[in-house]
């Protein structure tokens, strides 16, 4: 009699679902679709990148007429790819050289972006939004537009061919500023008010409980000066003239040269050891930065 009654409930929870329509995962079908397609667009140049790294320099320049076309995603596996290209520049100096720009970068970034972001949140100023307006409105300036004026502070200061001429220009970031500004202003003000009720100064409140809920979005920003750092090339070029002060993308020039054949199978293999890091820290980071995006209000 129980497993009547069961049946009977089970039968009458659940909803009636016209015949012939498409259901549950169904559904999704296109959906699902179209986000791997998307996916397959936007791995295959990272595809192609590793197996042109594994080829020899004959393969990765062209393949005569008449090759099948699945001949061209067969590489001959030249693993001994990678050391070459590690030994054709000083990369271990290349790579000391970038981790240290973009993480002090990435610090002052954090530091400047936070405070920025909680005034603009939360303090009320005289001209507040005027101003927040500006660093908004200097997103619109290309970096290159900037290269000119920053390079004649740089020489001005004695900083030529030095890391604070790779540091101080990018110790602020107009998008990031907009980050932290858009998540601090979703927090509660109730917290504030305790805060104060406690005897918690400005500072004190951001810097314990602010930061702490913010850590998303930190993250986030982080992410973006990192690798915004690490993948500067124009800039360095321009205020180091030292081999031994280069970063890492310029190492990548060295394959690239008017008098003779770009070297593509080292380009690329070179170019693998250098994005692996980039990669290794989003897929460590990627929880984070979703969630720092979708929590600050902004929208694709």
């Amino acid at each position: 009699m129980r497993i009547v009654e069961t049946r009977a409930r089970t039968q009458t929870s659940r909803p009636d679902r016209p015949a012939g329509s498409l259901t549950g995962d169904r559904a999704q079908w296109p959906v699902y679709l179209a986000l791997s397609a998307g996916a397959l667009v936007v791995v295959f140049p990272f595809v192609w990148m590793l197996i042109t790294s594994l080829k020899t320099l004959e393969e990765a320049s062209g393949y005569p007429t008449g090759t099948a076309f699945w001949r061209v995603f067969i590489p001959s596996w030249q693993f001994g790819n990678y050391i070459e290209a590690w030994n054709a520049a000083p990369f271990g100096r290349y790579f000391l050289n970038t981790v240290l720009v973009a993480l002090a970068v990435t610090a002052c970034v954090l530091v400047t972006s936070t405070l920025a972001g909680y005034a603009f949140a939360a303090i009320p100023f005289p001209g507040k939004n005027a101003i927040f307006i500006l660093i908004l409105a200097t997103m619109m300036i290309p970096h290159e537009a900037g290269y000119i004026p920053n390079f004649v502070i740089v020489k001005t200061l004695g900083w030529y061919n030095q890391y604070p001429a790779l540091i101080i220009p990018w110790t602020a970031s107009a998008f990031n500023i907009f980050l932290l500004r858009q998540f601090f202003a979703s927090v509660p003000a109730d917290l504030w008010e305790s805060a104060q009720l406690d005897g918690a100064s400005r500072l004190r409140y951001l810097f314990q409980i602010g930061v702490p809920l913010a850590r998303p979005a930190l993250i986030t920003a982080g992410l973006f000066s990192f690798v915004g750092s690490w993948n500067s090339l124009l800039w360095p070029l321009i205020v180091i003239q030292d081999p031994q002060m280069q970063v890492v993308q310029v190492g990548l020039t060295n394959f690239v040269s008017a008098d003779r054949p770009t070297d593509w199978h080292l380009l690329m293999a070179a170019s693998a050891f250098t994005a692996l890091p980039i990669i290794a820290i989003y897929m460590v980071a990627q929880r984070y930065f979703v969630e720092g995006i979708a929590r600050s209000g902004i929208r694709g």
